[in-house]
């Protein structure tokens, strides 16, 4: 690939934040709900990325229990003062009704690949918090303020995240509502104020106003906004908003922003991505390089950029690895004891835990969805004992919205194969249980059509593939329908609701994503 191709990075990789040191980029992107927390991505030639493994993976630097769906960690912030890499996170607990509880934090690290320091806590006073490294050696907090009342600035003491002086109010944002997101950065005589308005989803955009003092009066752009979607075009980039800018070393600008491709009825299975946009520089003002406000889906090569041959995460793991590759994710916590890829060399082994409905400990390694045709496969070993063991493959969006094709055993003790549908919460069965007479590995699998609207589970105990059930839609594991942020992910799944701890073995995962037409 010679040319920037759209999303760069496909599939659930939201709110990136891009920075530059030396010759190498790196972007951060929210997780939420998932752990390890921040998703971490690091390039040389701003077409190819590779998954580097997160600053936050251990439990006692971030605890995302009883986190709602869609909560946890958002928009992270990356930053470096030329000494210091700095993450700023928020953990949102709380975001229904009146009341959002969102807490920020802060770490650093003198290496991209740590260790990073425990995270400081910041302030709770709203969420997308970032950091301005300013050309006198201060450095200051940026926040939205909850409720979208706003953008604060404040100073910071970057190496205790103790914050100083007064905080005031910079930006009541252009008009177009919801201002989120905040990054500011000083090029020139300016300081830059770039904004996400519009809310995440189809009237999503970049706003970009400025002032010659940090803390203002800052002015929007004139013909605002810098970035947004063409909604009238089917296979234009849409959602598009969420940027943050960068210089390369031969001096080209690009701004990374999110993005999605959503289906014929407007669900993105994918969750939200990212995208990369060229900007030029015109009286002051960024603008895209292109013209006009729409993202392109390609790009010409950057100029004078090393190439860069990326690490990319294979279709099929055998687990003969001693540890899950960076790409992997369980839901709010790290399995710990739950998971052992020792246990019996060549297998994952998971531990039954609570059910996939919990907020809390689900034994669940997924991988993200990241083009609209999905091929999962694996072989399970597993032999349930009561109804309140269940291990198989799984379809997940969120606690809510999932499928899973699992083996248990009925109330008499003959083991089943069940396909089951959660769809908001309302949990069902796809279609009669499917005895099963052979003790031994069970495969089972899924595909979904061309263009993602359908899944098809199947399995086998040696010989071709025998589907279970009919077609079913995959519109329940949207952003659109689950009203979440996260995209679909599929894996690999035990549960012992009984608290027996019973085992599965898993001998392989494959997931395979393939392009299509579609995107």
């Amino acid at each position: 690939m010679s040319e920037i191709q759209n999303p760069i990075l496909r599939g659930f990789c939201p709110d990136p934040c891009m920075i530059r040191t030396g010759e190498d980029y790196y972007i951060a992107t929210s997780t939420f709900e998932w752990f390890p927390c921040v998703n971490l991505f690091h390039s040389r030639d701003l077409m190819h990325w590779e998954q580097l493994e997160s600053p936050l993976r251990e439990a006692a630097q971030m605890d995302l229990r009883g986190v709602p769906n869609s909560g946890g960690i958002w928009a992270p912030d990356l930053s470096w003062d030329g000494e210091y890499y700095y993450l700023l996170v928020t953990n949102v607990t709380t975001k229904k009704g009146r009341w959002y509880n969102t807490h920020n934090y802060m770490c650093r690290a003198a290496s991209i690949t740590g260790p990073w320091s425990k995270p400081v806590y910041l302030n709770s006073i709203g969420f997308d918090p970032s950091l301005l490294h300013d050309t006198d050696g201060k450095s200051y907090l940026v926040n939205m303020v909850n409720g979208f009342k706003g953008v604060l600035v404040q100073e910071i003491d970057r190496e205790t995240g103790a914050l100083r002086g007064e905080r005031r109010k910079v930006y009541s944002g252009s008009g177009i509502g919801c201002t989120e997101g905040p990054r500011l950065y000083h090029f020139g005589d300016f300081y830059y104020l770039i904004v996400a308005e519009g809310g995440t989803g189809y009237s999503h955009c970049v706003t970009i106003a400025r002032a010659d003092n940090v803390f203002g009066p800052y002015e929007t752009m004139p013909d605002n906004p810098l970035l947004t979607s063409d909604r009238d075009d089917p296979a234009a980039l849409q959602k598009c908003g969420h940027g943050s800018i960068v210089e390369t070393q031969a001096g080209e600008w690009y701004l990374t922003h999110l993005c999605s491709r959503p289906d014929a009825a407007h669900g993105c299975i994918l969750g939200r991505e990212s995208g990369l946009q060229k900007i030029v520089w015109r009286d002051g003002w960024p603008r895209l390089a292109g013209g006009g406000r729409f993202a392109r889906t390609v790009w010409p090569a950057p100029a004078g950029l090393p190439a860069f041959a990326a690490k990319t995460m294979p279709e099929h793991d055998d687990f003969d690895a001693p540890a899950l590759a960076p790409g992997y994710a369980t839901p709010r916590v790290p399995l710990g004891d739950a998971m052992s890829l020792t246990a019996r060399p060549g297998w994952l082994r998971l531990t039954g835990q609570e059910s996939m409905n919990s907020l809390h400990y689900v034994s669940l390694v997924a991988r993200r969805q990241t083009e609209h045709k999905l091929i999962a496969d694996t072989r399970m070993d597993y032999a349930p004992a009561c109804p309140e063991q269940t291990a198989g493959l799984a379809y997940y969006y969120d606690t809510m919205n999932f499928y899973l094709l699992g083996k248990t055993v009925t109330d008499d003790g003959a083991p089943v194969l069940t396909l089951l549908k959660s769809d908001t919460g309302v949990i069902t069965d796809v279609c009669d249980p499917v005895p099963l007479t052979d003790g031994g590995p069970l495969d089972l699998r899924l595909e979904t059509d061309a263009d993602g609207s359908t899944v098809q589970f199947a399995w086998r105990c040696g010989g071709a593939w025998t589907p279970i059930g009919a077609p079913q839609t995959t519109a329940i594991l949207t952003d659109e329908h689950c009203r979440g942020f996260t995209g679909a992910h599929a894996g690999l799944y035990a549960h012992d609701t009984a608290g027996f701890h019973l085992y599965a073995d898993f001998d392989w995962l494959t997931v395979r994503n393939l392009r299509t037409e579609k995107g």
